[in-house]
Order: structure tokens, then C-alpha cells, then sequence
């Protein structure tokens, strides 16, 4: 038989080496069995959690992380796959250092005032510093690679308590770190926000809208109008007596409660009955100062029975999600 050619025999091997196998770690599996892998159980579905704001109660000045990477199966802190929240308790005068492997920050003001000196390393020209103040209602976004001294005002007797939600497990899970900047540090005013809240409520056509709220954007996110590359975040209230329909997404949702009287809550289930309700839901209870975790791809709607308005601050990983094309928002019935 004739000698095949060159590229016909592949790579040559040298005298005294051996080519490598490398297929030691390679599986092979059928389709069927292993198109869903949260169906097949060998990955967990996002947990429905609440975290009450008891969490933050007394106890100092510390970072309380909403740790559920024990039902995720995360070797790291994990809120969700792609996100981490943390409640920051910063009693007065104190004062708390960040730093986080992450792409994005966002922090929301629930309660006191201060100011924060953000340290930013992953610039091309060197580190740069600064400082911004911050008071109740205003939201914080900030750039991979920074290192930030977060301070309670010391005349404020309540001290301080910011929100938190980062990007960190989405770098965990990838193996990478934050080399550059995708945007600059941003201040949402909380005056501003509540004003164009209130603008928004007073429109005819809120009453017909599939909620009421504010997006935050970001000029550096043009394309998908979010607050950074990877969150999207909101400022919403759900008016005395109202009730948002079942509507469902791919990005999962970190839902923190700014202000609710008892009576306000989230149905979450998994399927709807013909005309649109959800079959044997869930049910999750507001609390002030407290958060929960929708899960991606369930239906939810929420609810106001409490005779005053609810404000509510959803944080989501809709920002990649919109870059990825799967979003998928869905809703039970026609709306704006």
C-alpha cells in the first residue's frame, strides 16, 4: 500500500516523545437525557428565598452576604448563578471596605447617609480615587476592580444600610477577573428617581401599564438600557389595591422592598390555568427592608392589599441577558 501523505498522517512525533491521549475526561450522553439538566437533577433550579430584614438587625457594622450557594451547589457566595447581594450595615461614623472580583456593583441606600471613597485600579492609566456621597433613595453603580471605603455620616443616630448586588459569581463561574472598565462610576439621585416615579404613577395610562416604575440606565448601555453591561435594575411602586399580572423572564430577579404595609406579596408557581392564574403558587410576603429571589422562568405576579402604596427595587441579570438575546419577558395578557 502506498505511504499516505504528509497531512494525511497528521503531526509527526519526534524520537523520544509520545503523543498525549487526552480523552480520559471525556463522557458522551443521550440527547434525551440530557437536554435539561435541572429536569435530568444533575444541576439545582434557583431556589425561591426570602431574606428577612431581621438579617440586618443590631449586630454592628458588617456585610451580611444572601448566601445561597449551599442549594445552588456554588463552591462560592452565590445569591443566584450570576449574582451575589449582601446587605452593608455600617453603624455611625463607621465604616466598611468592598472590594470585589466583579464586572459590576450596584448598591441602593436603604436607610442614612454617607459618602464612599471608590478606588479604581482596572483603569489603562493607573489607579484613580474619589469620593461620592450618597442618602437614602440613591443608587450606586460601580466599574470592575474597585476597592471602596463605604462611611456612615456620624450625625446620623440610624447609622446606615446600602443594598448590595454584584456580578462576582458570573466571573466565578467563568474563571476570569475584571480587567477594564465597561462603564464609570454612576450616581442615580434618589430625589430625581422618586420624582420621576411619581410623573410616571400620575400618567392616564398607568392604570393600564404592566407596572409602574423607572428603569435605570446608563449612557455607556445604549443598546441594552440598563443600568450597567450585566444589571438591569428598577425603581417601582405598586399602587393600594393593584395587582401585576403573571409575567415571567429568563433573568432571574433580586427583589428588594423599600417600603409595604402587610397585605402586599408575590404569588411564584411554574404553570398557568386557562385564564392566566397560576396554578398552585407560592406565596412570598413583603417585608420593609427585606428582599427575595424569583426565579428564572417563573411565572410571578404581585400583589398590593395592604391600602397604601408598595415601593419595591428588582435587580436582575437582564443586562447580559438582553446582550444574549433571551430575555424572553412574557406576560399572561396584552400591555405596554
Amino acid at each position: 500500500m502506498a505511504d499516505r501523505s504528509d497531512e494525511q498522517r497528521g503531526p509527526a512525533v519526534l524520537v523520544g516523545e509520545a503523543a498525549e491521549d487526552w480523552t480520559g475526561d471525556a463522557v458522551f450522553y443521550e440527547y434525551s437525557a440530557a437536554a435539561d439538566p435541572v429536569a435530568a437533577g444533575s444541576i439545582t433550579p434557583v431556589p425561591t428565598h426570602r431574606f428577612s430584614p431581621g438579617l440586618h438587625a443590631g449586630g454592628g457594622t458588617r456585610i451580611i452576604p444572601l448566601d445561597l450557594s449551599g442549594p445552588l451547589g456554588i463552591p462560592y457566595p452565590a445569591t443566584s448563578p450570576g449574582l451575589l447581594a449582601s446587605f452593608v450595615v455600617i453603624d455611625p461614623g463607621e465604616s466598611v471596605v468592598t472590594t470585589a472580583d466583579a464586572t459590576s456593583e450596584l448598591y441602593y441606600c436603604i436607610r442614612g447617609r454617607g459618602h464612599s471613597d471608590v478606588e479604581r485600579s482596572c483603569l489603562p492609566g493607573g489607579t484613580v480615587s474619589g469620593r461620592v456621597a450618597w442618602s437614602e433613595g440613591d443608587v450606586l453603580t460601580l466599574p470592575g476592580g474597585c476597592t471602596t471605603v463605604h462611611a456612615a455620616d456620624p450625625a446620623d443616630p440610624s447609622g446606615a444600610l446600602l443594598y448590595r448586588v454584584t456580578d462576582a459569581p458570573l466571573l466565578g463561574y467563568l474563571g476570569v477577573t475584571a480587567t477594564s472598565e465597561r462603564f464609570g462610576p454612576t450616581r442615580f439621585d434618589g430625589t430625581e428617581a422618586r420624582s420621576r416615579l411619581a410623573e410616571v404613577e400620575r400618567d392616564p395610562e398607568a392604570s393600564r401599564r404592566s407596572r409602574v416604575s423607572v428603569l435605570l440606565g446608563n449612557s455607556s448601555t445604549p443598546q441594552r438600557l440598563t443600568a450597567t453591561h450585566t444589571l438591569w435594575a428598577m425603581i417601582g411602586v405598586l399602587p393600594a389595591g393593584r395587582v401585576q399580572r403573571p409575567h415571567r423572564h429568563q433573568s432571574v430577579a433580586l427583589d428588594l422592598i423599600t417600603e409595604c404595609s402587610s397585605g402586599c406579596y408575590t404569588l411564584i408557581g411554574s404553570r398557568l390555568d386557562a385564564d392566566g392564574a397560576i396554578i398552585d403558587p407560592l406565596r412570598v410576603d413583603w417585608e420593609p427592608a427585606g428582599a427575595f429571589v424569583t426565579p428564572p422562568g417563573r411565572w410571578h405576579s404581585h400583589h398590593n392589599e395592604s391600602g397604601r402604596p408598595a415601593y419595591l427595587v428588582p435587580v436582575q441579570d437582564a443586562g447580559l441577558h438582553t446582550y444574549l438575546r433571551s430575555l424572553d419577558i412574557r406576560f399572561t395578557s396584552t400591555g405596554d
